[in-house]
């Protein structure tokens, strides 16, 4: 009986040790889509706004190491070291966020299609991206016209966002498309991985960082802080933003979402 229960304690052991498979991830991911998808369109709202100042975070991060980090081949890997601050504040503080959004709200639809769930999902995407660009163009506009911070930050905050403007429409979906696939992973790899989450997040993110790959919520707030400032007219911020915010569905929702539920339909996930 002993031998028996050592071995079941073992068995247990063992178990807690191993990662959640594709099967499991799957559905913990969809699970946590499906709660966001039934909340009320206020929270979604509130919850999206709160994402949409805190990403602010990020472009503030690199502006102050770009302000105090002389010119230097390595210079551009120290600054994006800024830009994982406001996705870990928002996704570790659970607000929502729209390129994340699209693999959780993507999979309750893939799973079980319907115009209902098509609608729902949607629903959740508007409401989400409306309060992540609301929350960004209010600090944007707070920065280009309150004069906050230092000169040296505010300068440095222009120099660090005039990068959206070297590519045009086509090459600004392009480079969204890994962006959004990148994110979507972070989505996924969460669940097995809590108590290593800031690592995830900031590894991946810095590689967006890197790569130069356009985010739709980030980019916005250095769209919104150029426009503001004078730098950029209307057409050239939507240039940015509508390829932006494609290319970040398509990598998202459409490449990393159908991928990952394609590797277990057939386990009937």
């Amino acid at each position: 009986m002993a031998d028996t229960n050592q071995e079941q304690t073992e068995g247990g052991d063992v178990e807690e040790l191993k990662a959640a498979n594709a099967r499991e991830l799957h559905r913990a991911v969809r699970e946590e889509g499906q709660e966001e998808l039934e909340r009320p369109i206020t929270s979604l709202f509130w919850s999206g706004l709160a994402g949409g100042l805190a990403i602010n975070a990020s472009l503030i991060a690199e502006a102050a190491i770009a302000a105090h980090t002389a010119p230097s081949p390595a210079r551009p890997l120290l600054i994006a070291i800024g830009y994982p601050i406001g996705f870990l504040m928002v996704i570790l503080g659970r607000m929502q966020l729209f390129a994340e959004s699209t693999v959780t709200a993507m999979l309750p639809l893939v799973t079980e299609p319907s115009w209902a769930a098509l609608g729902r999902t949607l629903r959740l995407w508007g409401v989400v991206l409306g309060g992540n660009l609301l929350g960004t163009a209010l600090v944007a506009w707070a920065f280009a016209t309150l004069e906050l911070g230092d000169p040296a930050m505010r300068a440095a905050m222009l120099e660090v966002s005039m990068k959206i403007t070297e590519h045009g429409a086509l090459d600004t979906f392009i480079n969204a498309v890994p962006a959004g696939f990148l994110i979507a992973i972070v989505a996924w790899t969460l669940p097995n991985a809590r108590e290593q989450a800031f690592l995830v997040v900031f590894g991946i993110v810095y590689v967006v960082a890197i790569g130069g790959f356009s985010h739709s919520v980030v980019g916005s707030s250095e769209t919104f802080l150029l426009l503001f400032s004078g730098k950029i007219g209307g057409g050239q911020a939507l240039a940015f933003l509508v390829p932006a915010v494609l290319g970040n569905l398509f990598g998202g929702a459409g490449l990393f979402a159908v991928l990952a539920h394609a590797q277990v339909q057939e386990e009937g996930a």
